[in-house]
């Protein structure tokens, strides 16, 4: 054949993407850049909200930098190191809940932390990621749809943390608790009569948790019910949301032009309703721009899940990001009045620290799912 007429070849190496090398790094380039973008957001609207303390700003961005080490390390870690250490985890994680109830702090009437002096942590945090863990983990090798049996020794697993962190009393992270493993074990295959049932069992138990109910926790729920009843009471938090929200109107006040929270009419602006205050200072368009980034991440998240390699992943990547979902969703329904409000912070942006680094983990482990399905798939 003439030499003109072959076809060229190259010694050079196909180029990679930047998806590839941060693949080889086993960060999913999607997921981080769609967590940065929200994240950005909550410091700026922190500034705001804080009442322009750089000093908090800083804090936040510290917590923010550690919780991104630990979701980098937790992705350097194989699928199948998570499934082995699943049921351990988990135990420890119920044992640390246990020691809360019998040497915990008291804080604001509830007991829900652990301080041995060098750290002072929450152990429910751990939770969060032992449940779809260890439900995800169970059902792995097992014939689905689940069997009865197993229906039933996994509904065990849900509810035994799930009590003891409803006592501590911590009403919201139960509530995260139950969707987490509630969602894995939705995804392998539990059928409608089960959830129909269950929502049926619940709803013939009202009565019966409504005589449980503390105090605060039941006047949260008439607060809920009829907030405009005590406007200066119960119902301010909620009443002063509105206010914020609906002044906002289509493209909002401004940044750092807000009045809610700047003239403290918003009481915990920087925490469990920033939302309020965000939605004040960017309006509508602002919220939508939001709720896009939240639910790319969430779609993100089940197309992981969708092109997992096996069971144990694909429940567990869909039950992180359907509880990724759950956070949005309970946080923004309680600042608008369509939930009571339970203490659920809206995640990436809201202060606090060990809500984020937890949630960062668990990113951690979904993009460990992503990386490593690459890498066994080239």
């Amino acid at each position: 054949m003439n030499p003109l007429f072959q076809p060229l070849t190259s010694s050079r190496p196909p180029q990679q993407g930047l998806s590839d090398v941060f693949g080889r790094l086993h960060l999913d380039l999607w997921l981080l850049l769609l967590l940065a973008g929200v994240s950005a957001i909550g410091l700026i609207v922190l500034y705001s909200a804080s009442g322009h303390s750089m000093p908090t700003v800083m804090n936040q961005a510290e917590r923010l930098l550690l919780g991104l080490a630990v979701m980098a390390v937790a992705a350097q870690a194989t699928p199948e190191m998570y499934r082995a250490i699943a049921p351990w985890f988990y135990s420890m994680a119920t044992l640390l809940l246990v020691m809360v109830l019998i040497l915990g702090d008291h804080a604001k009437g509830a007991q829900r932390w652990l301080d041995f002096g060098v750290v002072r942590f929450q152990p429910a945090e751990f939770m969060k990621l032992a449940m779809p863990l260890c439900v995800a983990s169970f059902l792995h090798g097992r014939p689905l749809p689940p069997s009865i049996s197993t229906i039933a020794i996994t509904l065990a697993i849900i509810g035994v943390p799930t009590v003891l962190i409803a006592i501590q009393p911590d009403l919201g992270t139960s509530l995260l608790i139950v969707a987490a493993g509630g969602f894995a074990l939705y995804f392998g295959g539990l059928g409608y009569r089960w959830i129909l049932g269950a929502l049926a069992a619940v709803g013939a138990a009202l009565p019966v948790l409504w005589t449980r109910l503390h105090d605060y926790q039941r006047q949260r729920v008439l607060t809920f019910m009829d907030p405009e009843s005590d406007p200066l009471g119960t119902g301010y938090h909620i009443t002063q949301s509105k206010i914020a929200i609906g002044s906002g109107g289509v493209f909002g006040k401004g940044w750092l032009n807000g009045t809610q929270a700047k003239l403290d009419f918003l009481p915990e602006s920087h925490t469990d309703f920033i939302f309020a205050v965000y939605s004040e200072e960017l309006g509508l368009m602002g919220v939508l721009f939001l709720l896009g980034l939240y639910l790319a991440i969430v779609g993100r998240c089940l197309y992981i899940a969708v092109r997992a390699q096996d069971t144990f992943q694909r429940l567990l990547a869909g039950a992180l990001g359907m509880t990724f979902f759950i956070y949005v969703f309970i946080n923004m329904g309680m600042v608008i009045g369509l939930l009571p409000v339970v203490g659920v912070p809206l995640p990436l942006v809201s202060y606090g620290g060990t809500s984020m680094v937890s949630l960062l983990a668990g990113f951690g482990m979904l993009m460990s799912i992503q990386t490593h399905r690459k890498l066994l798939a080239s």
